[in-house]
């Protein structure tokens, strides 16, 4: 999983100026779905979806804060590894605190090294990472690091992403031999948001180095391509085991495109033809890559158009594991449209999203109509017909009050008030900042 990758990042996704060979691969022998969403249109509560299959009308955690996953939650990994599978997770977390119930490595994970908290990710190169449950010193230095040990160093040594990749690699050379759930969840291509225009933070622009670019955008095409070599090594890992044919690897970015660290989303299309980035609820905020490979399974160099999101990840896992997952959840199971052979995709009736900054919002996509209310519970609904407008630059809501009828009684049922995000502007709640943390 990527961090703030956007739709047409990719050049399977349509992307020119930036190489990506190893994930474009990854496509043509594989599936590309074209019609997949994230969990939200930012870090936490997307990877809160992800773990917990419980879409952000639901979730416990519904927004980048320092809150963390209780003990009483339920989380995929968890289902995993009671069903025999070795779990990892290498990478940004971003739903537990030290010393919580929600670190990685007591929410269903054997191993974990990376980020805990999604504003230390910001730092690419960290006077520390986190070792299961105890911090690891680097030999970086970052001069008045704040609590959870974001900045920027002044001494650059160790590159966070490439020790994260080779404690991945080394999973797989440990469980080899026996099934494994690997989540390798790379903080690439996130800016470091504390180095404002600098942040795109990268030991070298490699390929990009003579190009008259920007710095940020120099940076911004060579972490995506540092991701893809990463993703290159992990396959190879794989390959050289002898687990090609055994393994199924999914490939998305946690939300869309960003526009921080002095990127600017437009430079590279980092949407394709989509509206909005990082931080919108359209669907340049939330529709992602998910390309699928599963030799002797996925056909090669196909698309899907099976309308998803990162809940139904739980569901697909389980069957694949030949678990039950819990009740309630709600996840469908896209194996079918992994693999053709296993029976007829079932379909969401709707998918439903919330977000609870910038004044908060809810989205609701049923079959081709999209709608977008602002602020969260209000009568105020832009809905588009995607078959015409993928751009969602047409609101058609005058000329269709019944779809729209139908889309705001979607999001009420779709929504369960919850202490921690109150359906009111955050804003005018300052004590409850904790929870309009910047990822």
């Amino acid at each position: 999983m990527a961090d703030d990758l956007g739709y047409g990042d990719l050049g399977c996704y349509g992307q020119k100026q930036i190489a990506t060979p190893n994930i474009d691969r990854l496509a043509a022998e594989g599936r590309r779905f074209t019609q997949f969403y994230a969990g939200c249109t930012v870090c936490a509560p997307s990877r809160c979806v992800l773990m917990t299959g419980l879409n952000t009308g639901h979730s416990y955690i519904r927004g980048n804060s320092n809150h963390s996953l209780r003990a009483s939650d339920v989380t995929l990994a968890q289902v995993l590894k009671r069903a025999g599978y070795a779990t990892g997770l290498f990478g940004k977390w971003g739903l537990g605190q030290e010393g919580s119930d929600g670190v990685p490595t007591r929410q269903g994970f054997s191993r974990f090294f990376g980020y805990l908290d999604q504003v230390h990710a910001h730092n690419y190169f960290p006077a520390f990472l986190i070792s299961d449950e105890s911090r690891e010193p680097l030999q970086n230095v970052v001069p008045g690091r704040g609590t959870y040990g974001s900045g920027v160093a002044s001494k650059k040594v160790q590159y966070s992403a490439d020790l994260i990749c080779d404690r991945a690699l080394a999973f797989l050379d440990e469980h080899k031999s026996g099934p494994f759930f690997l989540e390798f969840a790379s903080t690439l291509p996130h800016a470091n948001n504390e180095s404002r225009c600098n942040g795109m933070e990268i030991p070298d622009y490699g390929l990009y180095r003579d190009k008259d670019w920007t710095e940020a955008e120099k940076g911004q095409a060579a972490m995506i391509s540092r991701l893809d070599s990463d993703v290159g090594r992990i396959l190879a890992r794989l390959h050289e085991h002898g687990l090609d044919d055994r393994t199924i690897v999914l490939f998305t970015s946690d939300n869309g495109g960003h526009k921080e660290g002095g990127h600017d989303p437009r430079f590279f299309n980092d949407m394709g033809p989509l509206r909005g980035h990082k931080r919108d609820l359209y669907e340049g905020g939330i529709r992602v890559p998910l390309v699928v490979r599963w030799p002797g399974h996925t056909p090669a160099g196909t698309e899907s158009s099976y309308i998803g999101y990162f809940g139904d990840f739980f569901a697909t896992a389980a069957t694949l594991a030949g678990v039950t997952p819990p009740a309630g959840l709600d996840s469908v199971s896209f194996l079918p449209s992994v693999d053709p052979t296993v029976g007829k995709q079932a379909e969401h009736d709707s998918l439903y999203w919330e977000f609870h900054e910038q004044g908060s919002a809810q989205a609701v996509r049923m079959g081709n109509w999209k709608g977008v209310i602002r602020p969260l519970g209000s009568q105020h609904v832009e809905l588009y017909d995607l078959t015409t407008d993928l751009g969602e630059t047409h609101d058609v809501a005058a000329q269709h009050p019944e779809i729209v009828e139908q889309i705001v009684s979607i999001a009420k049922r779709a929504h369960t008030p919850s202490p921690l995000w109150p359906d009111s502007d955050p804003k005018a709640k300052p004590r409850r900042t904790a929870r309009t943390r910047s990822s």
